[in-house]
């Protein structure tokens, strides 16, 4: 084990940014690696992210739920689109006062002159992706009539105090790592 990076306690501290995408997905493999070598327990995740691909999402969401390490997950600013069901992957999720969150349905832009079967293909996908994205989101998040309106037809947007009031998260609280605690950028 790594004298630098040995948790005594079985808790570390982590940064991850950007995009949802096979580089992140890739980078998050990465990390856990080490931190199954290092004997993590506790990953203390702060996200910031606009979202990216659902399906990097789901999987980062699937693989980081069953690991042996627990996850606890942070918003400092914003976790928005499919960044939220990775954040979702947290078994406890807090966010700073000031952070928001933001779900819509899926989208895509087709090809200019796209025939009809193309165009069906991408719906299919779409629809697809928003079943599964919905499924996660209905397990952990309790929204009500008037939210599931806006989210079917807009982007949804979630203060902390709202995020905290439909169950999004467990508490208004700021990531803040212990002194002398290594903090490393996924």
């Amino acid at each position: 084990m790594n004298d630098d990076t040995e948790q005594p306690d079985g808790h570390a501290y982590f940064t991850l940014s950007g995009d949802v995408n096979s580089d992140m997905v890739r980078r998050v493999f990465d990390a856990v690696s080490d931190m199954t070598e290092d004997q993590v327990r506790t990953a203390h995740v702060l996200i910031q992210s606009n979202g990216g691909y659902v399906s990097d999402g789901i999987c980062l969401y699937n693989f980081l739920r069953r690991l042996p390490i627990t996850f606890v997950t942070y918003n400092a600013g914003a976790v928005a689109s499919i960044a939220v069901t990775l954040f979702l992957a947290g078994s406890r999720r807090y966010a700073s006062d000031t952070a928001r969150f933001m779900v819509h349905k899926s989208h895509a832009t087709a090809s200019p002159g796209a025939r009809p079967d193309a165009l069906k293909i991408i719906v299919d996908g779409l629809r697809a992706d928003d079943l599964r994205t919905e499924q996660i989101l209905r397990e952990h998040v309790r929204l009500g009539d008037e939210h599931w309106l806006v989210h079917a037809y807009s982007d949804l947007h979630l203060t902390a105090k709202e995020a905290l009031g439909v169950g999004l998260i467990d508490g208004v609280a700021d990531f803040s790592p212990p002194k002398g605690k290594r903090l490393t950028n996924i």
